[in-house]
């Protein structure tokens, strides 16, 4: 016998049990023996045994229903334009089986608003949730709820630990922080100052771009070679003129900076700043690959960007939960993607 091919049946045969017991052991279902249990699970691993997930899914004539609930995309934040991507291509390869997806957005500059969304998909009585927990108070409080209702939830763009949550897909948020120093610490004279700008409302709340921040500043705690200040500010309104009033306070008081990073994804507001005061000389780094950020990338203004593979992301939360719910399969709990480092040179092959 292929071991490819084994059937339940044949497993049933080779363990001398039913198949109703087999089943029993598969999906961790009932009553099975401790001993009868362990032998079926070996003959599982020795035949190689993989479900037909379209028999049984089909069979079981249930349907499955997700929801999502990330950031609404802006004109100033097109980040948020590609997940819907990744669902949808996920959404659309599911087509033969019995899943619908729910798409609920909210206001990434409102608490307020996550909020009364979270009631939303609640409403919408999901069999499993797609969060971007944003905002880290009001995400700790919807995770809690969403498992005392045993509704199992991945997380994408960042994780909030001791939460239930079944699956995490992205990127190491402390760890590309420190890709992010690294990458400014081999451009910047090692003398010079560093500027880490969050342009964010709260950030404390703000549970990735926190993250971020700190693995930037332990790569120089640890092995960086740069021994300029490490200059942090937050600016709360993303607004331009918000952005411009604050940097120019610092310049005036910093006049060493050398480097800029910024933890988020507008860093196309700090590289109009330098373009439009001719500070060419100034290192730029940032995330994500909006169109603004690209074009500063192309015209020289911005150094690096950091890309997070975002309608990745979504597709594989996707697939994750539907074959948690239809077939008990538990995902890995973290999977880390690459992040991609990008620069002029090699910008084109990522857009």
């Amino acid at each position: 016998m292929s071991p490819r091919k084994a059937r339940i049946k044949d497993i049933a045969m080779l363990a001398g049990v039913s198949i109703g017991t087999v089943d029993r052991v598969l999906h961790n279902r009932g009553e099975v023996a401790e001993k009868t249990k362990l032998k079926i699970q070996q003959i599982l691993k020795e035949t190689n045994y993989s479900p037909n997930l379209m028999a049984q899914v089909l069979k079981s004539k249930k349907r499955f229903h997700l929801v999502s609930l990330l950031p609404d995309p802006t004109e100033g934040n097109s980040f948020w334009d590609k997940h819907p991507l990744g669902m949808t291509r996920a959404i659309k390869e599911l087509d033969l089986f019995p899943v619908t997806l729910s798409q609920v957005t909210f206001n990434l500059l409102s608490e307020d608003d996550f909020q009364k969304k979270t009631d939303r998909v609640l409403d919408l009585k999901p069999d499993g949730v797609i969060l971007a927990p944003f905002f880290k108070s009001e995400s700790i409080t919807f995770c809690s709820r969403l498992f005392s209702k045993n509704i199992p939830f991945v997380f994408i763009d960042g994780f909030i630990e001791n939460t239930n949550f079944l699956a995490y897909i992205g990127e190491d948020i402390f760890q590309s922080g420190r890709v992010a120093g690294q990458l400014i610490d081999m451009v910047t004279p090692i003398n010079k100052d560093i500027l880490v700008v969050n342009i964010a409302k709260n950030i404390q709340n703000v549970n990735h771009l926190n993250n971020r921040r700190q693995g930037f500043l332990n790569y120089f705690e640890k092995v960086g070679c740069n021994t300029g200040k490490k200059i942090n500010i937050n600016i709360p309104d993303p607004s331009y003129e918000s952005v411009k009033i604050a940097i120019n306070k610092i310049f005036k008081k910093y006049p060493g900076i050398g480097s800029i990073f910024t933890s988020g994804s507008k860093s196309y507001l700090i590289a109009l700043y330098l373009e439009e005061n001719g500070l060419k000389s100034i290192n730029l780094i940032g995330y994500d690959m909006l169109d603004m950020n690209v074009k500063y990338l192309k015209a020289g203004v911005t150094k690096f960007l950091i890309g997070q593979r975002p309608e990745e992301q979504t597709y594989i939360a996707v697939k994750k939960l539907f074959e948690f719910l239809s077939l008990n399969k538990i995902p890995e709990k973290i999977e880390y993607l690459p992040v991609d480092i990008v620069t002029s040179e090699n910008v084109d092959f990522f857009i």
